[in-house]
């Protein structure tokens, strides 16, 4: 199944958690997955408490099959 996903529609916190959700893992699972000592960071970056940078972003694409694609507007 395919699916497609326009972050600009979305929060960085909504697009994490969508990301999660779609590899159909839970909190503590992704943050093990992630190399985090437990899953309330994932909670927190969730909630938008905490943030995630691009290479974070960048390692659950490659651990997932994902494709991040950059497209100017015209």
């Amino acid at each position: 199944m395919k699916m497609k996903l326009i972050a600009n529609n979305y929060e960085p916190k909504e697009v994490f958690k969508i990301i999660r959700e779609w590899s159909e893992l839970t909190q503590e699972q992704f943050a093990k997955e992630l190399g985090y000592k437990n899953y309330h960071t994932i909670k927190q970056i969730e909630r938008g408490v905490n943030s995630f940078t691009f290479q974070t972003l960048m390692k659950i694409a490659k651990k997932h099959n994902l494709i991040i694609t950059i497209e100017k507007k015209k």
